[in-house]
């Protein structure tokens, strides 16, 4: 039992003003990264817009649902997310199956997963990482993220920058609400530029869609197994790495099983995978959203909250998103992660012996690769793992 796990749990009093601008900023980021790529999929397979939306509303439920219990029960800031690349597979995927036999395929999916967390293989795949590695990914993955904030900056220089400079200001003054300044000063001057837009704004509120699954040898070859591999070295093993990066030595396993079975629950409303998240998660444990690193909880938790809202009325949300310029978006992503950035190459570049290793695993993974359909995260650390292991195995002898 951690020293977090035998505190009084206080959700509301361990709040703070900062953990809800991360819980905010953290949902912000997981839906405005592949939103889009949701309603791509949806309409490249034909699926009518109820059917599109009781898909938003199972994966937000289901992600509200696991992050607030599993935040609860490991005292954690645990966020869980659906697989970005788990989407963009889905648009090219989902044309070529019928909707009920793509449903039997995210269950086939949901299926590898929890037994996977169930049987206790995850664990020993994560105990076998090094750390360096591990930090090197997290730092890789977020490093692509973080640069938007300068390539936004060449088409809404004086938005970017007066949110650039009011988070600098913020971290000399306040800085747990450096970012939550940010938001603040970028959301105003959106406002006074005209750049927020709602005239498509409308509240409507999302019903789920039963469809009954049904399994065929094409679709599990097809989407099942790469959705399996997908949400394994793009989603997991980041999302831990995420964790342990901070200092959150949460026991892997359950977190993949919850997830599993959740997603298992959900498929036939839609769900295509509910995975651990990697950035969106790094914006709850870093040290904006709480200075006690044991009640970053609390950012997971209004996170959560933020979800299951969304999810209610998920047929408004690419309304709603659209409204938001994507230099504000993007801007206030990149800002809030600078710090777990920061620590992932510092930890990453702490042992001598591991440095060329990490070096390499942060290369690829920034990258933004795909090879044979599958996302610089999991090359990263196959091409860190073999530096390492080239470089060091006369030594090992």
């Amino acid at each position: 039992m951690n020293q977090a796990e035998t505190l009084p749990l206080r959700p509301l009093a361990d709040s703070s003003p900062a953990a809800v601008a991360a819980g905010f900023v953290a949902m912000l980021t997981g839906y405005t990264s592949s939103l889009v790529l949701m309603f791509q999929a949806g309409q490249a397979a034909g699926l009518s817009t109820a059917q599109i939306s009781s898909w938003l509303w199972a994966l937000s439920i289901g992600m509200a649902i696991c992050t607030i219990g599993l935040s609860l029960r490991y005292r954690a800031p645990i966020v869980v997310a659906w697989s970005t690349p788990g989407a963009a597979l889905l648009i090219t995927s989902l044309p070529g199956v019928s909707y009920p036999e793509a449903i039997g395929a995210f269950v086939i999916c949901a299926v590898l997963l929890s037994l996977l967390g169930l049987c206790g293989a995850f664990e020993r795949v994560m105990r076998h990482l090094p750390a360096s590695l591990a930090a090197a990914l997290l730092a890789g993955i977020l490093f692509r993220i973080g640069s938007e904030i300068f390539i936004a900056a060449q088409h809404s220089t004086a938005l970017v920058l007066a949110m650039f400079f009011s988070f600098l200001l913020g971290k000399r003054f306040v800085p747990r609400y450096a970012v939550l300044a940010a938001l603040l000063v970028g959301g105003l001057l959106a406002a006074l530029l005209g750049l927020l837009d709602f005239r498509g704004f409308e509240l409507q509120v999302a019903l789920p869609v039963w469809t009954t699954p049904s399994f065929s040898f094409s679709a599990a070859i097809s989407i099942g197994l790469p959705l399996f591999v997908v949400a394994m070295a793009s989603q997991n093993i980041p999302g831990i790495a995420v964790l342990r990066a901070d200092g959150y030595d949460v026991p892997p396993s359950p977190l993949i099983a919850t997830t599993g079975l959740a997603s298992l629950l959900l498929a036939p409303f839609g769900s295509h995978g509910i995975n651990l998240a990697a950035i969106s998660a790094a914006i709850c444990t870093g040290a904006e959203a709480h200075e006690d690193r044991h009640k970053r909880y609390t950012a997971a938790l209004w996170c959560g909250l933020f979800y299951g809202i969304a999810g209610i009325f998920a047929a408004t949300l690419a309304a709603l998103f659209a409204a938001l310029p994507a230099a504000l978006v993007l801007s206030i992503a990149a800002l809030a992660l600078l710090g777990s950035i920061g620590n992932g190459l510092a930890q990453a570049m702490l042992e001598p012996g591991q440095r060329d290793a990490a070096l390499v695993t942060f290369m690829v993974t920034a990258s933004g690769m795909t090879l044979l359909g599958i996302g610089s995260a999991f090359w990263g650390l196959i091409a860190g793992a073999l530096t390492l292991y080239i470089l060091n195995w006369r030594k090992s002898r």
